[in-house]
This record gives C-alpha cells, sequence and structure tokens, in this order.
C-alpha cells in the first residue's frame, strides 16, 4: 500500500526543505526505514505543526482555532513510500517510538474526480448560471476577479477550448503554476478533460481572475486512469500554493483553491480508528496542511461529492457519510450542487461530514450547457462543476476584500448567513445552508464597508 511517512529530521533539514529556494531530497531525509520501498521521485513536504491557539485545547480537533508554526524545531516533512500489504510488522516498526525520527504513518489514497450519473441532459446554459449568479451585478460593482489568483487542483486546463467556448480571452499564470513529479505538460496546454470543465466553471462568475493550473489528477499508479492521482500530490500541491500565497503582498492577498476530487471508497484508506485513516483523520498530513493554508488566508472550496441517496456514482463505497477527509474539513466550503431550477440534484452527497458535522456548507448551480468539455451536448455536472462555480463567485468577492480585510472564516460566515434556504430548518443536510445568493451576499459586504467607514 502507498503510504505517506512524517518524520522530524534535524532542525537545519526541516528547514532545507521549507525553503522555497532549496531543493532537499527524500535520501537527505531519510535513513533507513525497514521495510519500506521510499520514492525518490518525490520531493519532500513541509508539514506546519499544528496545535490550539487556546491553552487545553484538544489537540487533535480542527473545530477550534489552531496555530501553525513553519519553525524548523516544530515543523516535521512528509515522504512517500510503499509497504508490503501482508508486513503489518513493517509498518509498526515505524510508529513513533520504534524509529528516531518518524512521527506517523499515513494513508495516500486514491483520489479522483467527481463526476456524475450519466444519461440526463443539462438543465440551463452557462448564460443561465450567470444571470442567476447576478454577473451583471458583480461587474457593475466591480467585482471580476481582477487580482485574484484561482487555482484549479484537476486534470489540468487546456486554455484555449475554455477561451472559445466563453467567446473571451483567459489568464494563466504559467509562473505560479505547478505540475506533480512525473507529469510532463505545460500550463494551459492541457487535454480538454475535467479540469478545463472546472476552469471554465470558474470563469463564468470571475472572469477576469488568473488561473493557476495544477494537474494534479494526472499523478499516475498501476492500474489508474487519467482521472486518479494520490493524495501526496495534492499536499505538494497545497504546499506550493502556500509559497504562493505567502510571496503575495498581505495587505491583498487573494486565492481561491478549487477541488473538484475526493476518495470514494474506504478500501483505498486504512480503517478509522487507526492512526494513519485519511477519511475520519483530524491528524492526516493532507487535513493539516489544508487548515494552514486556509490561515494564511485562502480560500478553500472542494465539491461535496456524488454519492447522494437518490443517483449514487458507481464509485461510492461508504455506507454512510460519504463527505470525507478534507471535503469535510470545517476550514474549507463543501460545495453541493443543485440545478438551474434550484432543486438538488440527486447525485449531491449529503451530511452529516465525517470532519465537520454540517456539511455540505452550501450549493452551487451544476448539470447545466457550459464547457462542452465532453461534448457538445454532455453537461457540466455533479459537485465536480457547483465547486467551481462556487469559486468563481467567491474569487469574485476577493477583487474587492482580500483575506486581510475579510479572512477566509468570515467569508465562510457571510455565505452561510446570506444562502437562499431551501428547508424549514436552517441548516440541513441536504443544502448546507441553502443556495449561494449572490444578491445578499453583496447587501452583506455593504453594510460591512458602512460599518468599516464610521
Amino acid at each position: 500500500m502507498r503510504v505517506l511517512i512524517q518524520l522530524r529530521p534535524s532542525p537545519d533539514l526541516v528547514a532545507a526543505v521549507a525553503a522555497p529556494d532549496l531543493t532537499a531530497t527524500t535520501a537527505d531525509v531519510t535513513g533507513d526505514l525497514p521495510g519500506v520501498v521510499l520514492d525518490h521521485s518525490y520531493t519532500p513536504v513541509a508539514l506546519p505543526r499544528a496545535q490550539p491557539a487556546m491553552t487545553g485545547g484538544d489537540p487533535l480537533s480542527l473545530n477550534q482555532p489552531l496555530i501553525f508554526s513553519m519553525a524548523p524545531e516544530e515543523a516535521s516533512v512528509l515522504v512517500r513510500g510503499e509497504i508490503s500489504d501482508d508486513e503489518s510488522s513493517a509498518r509498526l516498526a515505524l510508529l513513533p517510538g520504534r524509529h528516531r525520527d518518524v512521527v506517523g504513518v499515513y494513508a495516500d489514497p486514491v483520489i479522483e474526480t467527481s463526476l456524475t450519473c450519466g444519461g440526463t441532459p443539462p438543465v440551463g446554459t452557462w448564460q443561465d448560471v450567470a444571470r442567476l449568479l447576478e454577473v451583471a451585478q458583480l461587474e457593475a460593482e466591480g467585482y471580476d476577479g481582477t487580482g485574484v489568483a484561482l487555482a484549479i487542483c484537476d486534470t489540468g486546463v487546456n486554455a484555449a477550448h475554455v477561451t472559445r467556448q466563453l467567446g473571451r480571452d483567459i489568464t494563466i499564470d504559467r509562473d505560479r503554476s505547478w505540475n506533480p513529479g512525473g507529469v510532463s505538460g505545460e500550463a494551459g496546454w492541457f487535454a480538454v478533460d475535467h479540469g478545463t470543465m472546472c476552469a471554465f466553471d470558474t470563469l463564468i462568475a470571475a472572469p477576469r481572475a488568473s488561473l493557476i493550473d495544477i494537474p494534479v489528477l494526472l499523478s499516475r499508479r498501476q492500474g489508474g486512469t487519467v482521472m486518479d492521482g494520490l493524495l501526496s500530490d495534492a499536499v505538494a500541491a497545497f504546499a506550493h500554493l502556500r509559497t504562493v500565497l505567502e510571496a503575495q503582498p498581505a495587505a491583498t492577498r487573494a486565492l481561491v483553491v478549487s477541488n473538484s476530487w475526493g476518495s470514494f471508497s474506504p478500501l483505498w484508506d486504512l480503517a478509522p480508528g487507526q492512526p494513519g485513516n485519511y477519511s475520519d483523520n483530524a491528524a492526516h498530513p493532507f487535513n493539516i496542511i489544508v487548515g494552514s493554508l486556509e490561515q494564511a488566508g485562502a480560500d478553500i472550496l472542494f465539491a461535496a461529492g456524488n454519492c447522494g441517496t437518490e443517483c449514487k456514482d458507481r464509485r461510492c463505497a461508504y455506507p454512510a457519510r460519504p463527505i470525507v477527509g478534507a471535503n469535510s474539513h470545517p476550514q474549507v466550503l463543501s460545495i453541493g450542487g443543485v440545478d438551474t431550477g434550484g432543486e438538488r440534484v440527486g447525485y449531491s452527497s449529503q451530511g452529516p461530514g465525517r470532519l465537520s458535522d454540517r456539511k455540505p456548507d452550501i450549493c452551487a448551480y451544476t448539470h447545466f450547457s457550459g464547457s462542452k468539455a465532453f461534448g457538445d451536448d454532455a453537461p457540466d455536472s455533479g459537485t465536480s462543476a457547483a465547486c467551481p462555480v462556487a469559486a468563481g463567485l467567491v474569487a469574485a468577492i476577493r477583487t474587492r476584500w482580500p483575506a486581510s480585510q475579510l479572512p477566509p472564516s468570515q467569508l465562510r460566515t457571510l455565505l452561510h448567513r446570506t444562502a437562499d434556504d431551501r428547508s424549514d430548518v436552517g441548516f440541513d443536510y441536504d443544502y448546507g445552508y441553502g443556495v449561494a445568493d449572490t444578491m445578499a451576499i453583496l447587501g452583506a459586504l455593504k453594510r460591512r464597508a458602512e460599518r468599516h467607514r464610521l
């Protein structure tokens, strides 16, 4: 099985891994790890230490303020390797206390895109989505994504296709884009596929955002498909995005990260309760690095997934609570799907989430005719489309409200409070807090600006 191994070597080695201008190798930071075949093609990643901001806090809970430290004496390092499925003793030998530098061993499950049940035609068009999102009003008030970095973590973007379908030029930030190890290709020039759909959908509400192309799902594994990836590559991608964010001026930071993928099966993971589990484990390195990126000022959105009871994706294998791992992280926006008529689509995963009970957070539009990435008659569908639609709306907001003025946690609360409630009880596990409501958001932002002027 594939695993992520968390090590705490000397502070000098941690500093070498964390430094953006230095490249430490797996061989530099590991010694002898019995029973492990190390992946030397994987560049080690520095992982911040998470600890409660308040004295007496639960060190394993994400539902509280946390402090993330990258100080060399506190941070750790992640490397990737493989342990034979029948060599459980090798895994035990790596547990803390058995090896000098090892902190923990974690699952590195496959991650895949969130498409949907096929065979049903689109409901409306992307122009209908633009109308429902009040894009004309957003642009009239200066909310168009200008100056906002919008990362598409997916299968890569084909900029020419997006340009043709939108009928306007788009911006690919090639300098800040990033490929996983072993993935060739240039930002904006990948094959038309799932990532191209996601890029198109983000630009409905934020046409002037700068896209950062992160083809994390093109990482290869034996027997995989073009839409498979490994969670370890997502860890490395988020570490890269942390350097992108910290290079922005603190007063104007604006980074939105769209993730239309997740883990569908417990067979891809260690069992819940085991220290290395991902789906239920707040201490998994990816869940830690997600929280640290959000605290640094990034807005992170994940698709809720397509394991809804009415139309479940064939890959869905969790018997209950299918919003797992980072898709249910309390510091991200987990996005469910509605059609352009405002009705929840049957494949949109329902809560509660595994890391945070109140998931999904909100819903956005999906199952419309848009990018034509899968053919002229195929809809942009699944929570795969809903997530980037919502990410585009967040990027539009960031045009005038950087993280220094409206931290990600406060923006999430604003989106919750302004959502168009579709139930009689406020939050519910079908729609979350409701469907994103642009005019209510703009009204709340105006009131906030007036209070700050007083």
